[in-house]
């Protein structure tokens, strides 16, 4: 069974930083490309980062460009996410998913406020 666990949210103040990680289980995450995506008040669902499976391959949506870095461990089946310079705007759940199997964490809250 396909298994992903987000960790790492909390409550952060504006300008600061946070570290989401993802354990996958279940599958040979070494083989999927990765996906964080966020879900924010108001919005549905949507794909910020890509990471290919090798891990040398990234792609961000533009409002994340330059703040969030995506990356990955393979020999530890983990996904991570770096988030710095954190906005209000960045508030929001954020999943760790793998589109081919249909695989979705719980998610992991973020709150961006002062």
């Amino acid at each position: 069974e396909v298994h992903l666990v987000e960790s790492g949210g909390g409550l952060v103040q504006p300008g600061g930083s946070l570290r989401l990680s993802c354990a996958a289980s279940g599958f040979t995450f070494s083989k999927y490309d990765m996906t964080w995506a966020r879900q924010t008040p108001g919005n549905g669902l949507v794909s910020i980062s890509q990471i290919n499976s090798g891990g040398d391959n990234k792609s961000y949506l533009d409002a994340v460009k330059g703040r969030f870095t995506i990356s990955r461990d393979n020999a530890r089946n983990t996904l991570y996410l770096e988030m710095n310079n954190l906005k209000p705007e960045d508030t929001g759940v954020y999943f760790c998913v793998q589109y081919q199997l249909s695989a979705r964490g719980q998610g992991t809250q973020v709150i961006v406020s002062s």
